[in-house]
């Protein structure tokens, strides 16, 4: 395995992206502390992301609400804007690219870059640049945070010890010192209990994890991830393999009004959709559809459905009406449904359809397949949902299917 002698990657990570924005666009909030909230009127719910000035009053992303208010009473909070954050983010991307070509975008607020040879001499000054075109062209309330490093895993971590807005630089022929006065979950990819596990095993700091051997690390993970997990810190270009694709769905906090099995059910059966669009988009077809429901107090109930292969609209909204059948009898009279999801499972590729022997409804899945294409058709030359397949009753708040992401950049007809 290599182990480059240069900085050769760079990680960059805005600073509070979404409350950031906010700023940005609306000039009132810029300077106080802003929390961005599911919908407007949220009183029980967390707080999505905050801006640097609730923060620094002790206020953190996913916190609750009563919480946030407790720590920082002048806390504003705003109804999140998925299509703004969205574009802001296409709009970013770009002019970052006009600077440097980005190798690759991890979430909707933080990417990797490779630098070329010629550049490699001088990263502080490559990150001014791409702080300055950003700050010139977008606006300065849009701060990032950068990092360099010999490889990506460490040009995050070095990302992260810079926040907020650094330009932080770890040289090769520096290391491991950087390191070693960080907690071991500044590794990407050591969360809480893989920490436990390692104190367990009597790794405690960063010195104890970098002088243990890789195959130690691979035996308490159980798999090559914690051998990599070893090499990353000790400066080796790891190259991690594309993960596949397993699934398509959405999920919806519905507001305490629309808790009950009517409006939870309308809201499923426009998710459902909505996820079937961006597999059809895809290029996949779902075998498997699953509904899951949170009920207030904590319970929750969850069923499947088998699906002969299949991704158009009709298929999947007929297979959603069985499963609230099966569930409407395990739900308490009068139930409060908290939150829904749906989930479209076992993924094969649309061009690679087998068909089921049993099962002969070739000539009727090709009938709905171009009905559900052509919905499709009319509704992307209108830029809005104007034909669906029973009732379109999207919940308040909107943004029902486009909502906030970190791990999926929403397309614009993901809001329709």
């Amino acid at each position: 395995m290599r182990r480059p002698t240069e900085i050769e990657r760079l990680y960059l990570d805005f600073d509070g992206f979404f409350a950031s924005v906010e700023q940005q666009v609306h000039p009132h909030l810029r300077g106080r502390p802003v929390g961005v909230v599911p919908f407007a009127g949220a009183t029980h719910t967390c707080v999505i992301a905050c801006s640097r000035e609730a923060k620094l009053r002790g206020v953190k992303n996913v916190m609750n609400i009563e919480e946030a208010r407790e720590r920082c009473p002048d806390i504003i909070l705003v109804p999140q804007s998925p299509d703004l954050y969205r574009r802001a983010h296409n709009t970013l991307i770009s002019e970052i690219t006009a600077v440097i070509p980005v190798d690759a975008v991890k979430s909707i607020d933080e990417l990797t870059c490779r630098i070329s040879p010629s550049e490699r001499g001088d990263p502080h000054s490559l990150g001014l640049q791409i702080k300055k075109r950003i700050a010139d062209n977008v606006g300065p309330f849009i701060t990032c945070s950068i990092g360099f490093a010999a490889n990506r895993q460490l040009a995050k971590m070095a990302c992260k010890a810079g926040k907020p807005n650094g330009n932080m630089i770890w040289h090769p022929d520096d290391m491991p010192t950087p390191l070693l006065n960080l907690s071991l979950q500044d590794i990407p990819g050591v969360g809480e209990r893989m920490e436990q596990n390692l104190i367990r095993a009597g790794i405690t700091t960063m010195a104890e994890l970098l002088a243990t051997q890789p195959k130690h690390m691979r035996k308490l993970w159980g798999n090559v991830i914690g051998e990599r997990l070893w090499y990353a810190p000790h400066g080796y270009d790891v190259q991690t393999p594309p993960s596949g694709r397993g699934m398509y769905g959405h999920g919806r906090v519905l507001p305490p009004d629309h808790r009950t099995i009517e409006h939870a059910k309308a809201a499923s059966r426009l998710l459902l959709v909505k996820a079937a669009r961006r597999m059809r988009r895809d290029g996949w077809n779902a075998g498997r559809v699953w509904l899951w429901l949170e009920l207030m107090g904590d319970a929750s109930v969850h069923h499947g459905a088998w699906l002969p292969a299949v991704h158009d609209d009709q298929a999947v909204l007929s297979a959603l009406e069985r499963l609230w059948s099966d569930v409407r009898p395990k739900l308490p009279h009068r139930a409060r449904i908290m939150r829904i999801g749906v989930t479209l499972l076992e993924l094969t590729r649309a061009s690679e359809r087998q068909l089921d022997i049993l099962l002969d409804d070739d000539k009727h899945r090709r009938r709905c397949e171009n009905a559900t294409a052509a919905i499709d058709a009319l509704n992307r030359k209108y830029g809005r949902t104007l034909v669906s397949i029973g009732p379109w009753t999207p919940p308040p708040g909107g943004y029902a299917g486009g909502k906030i992401s970190y791990t999926r950049i929403p397309r614009a007809e993901d809001f329709w």
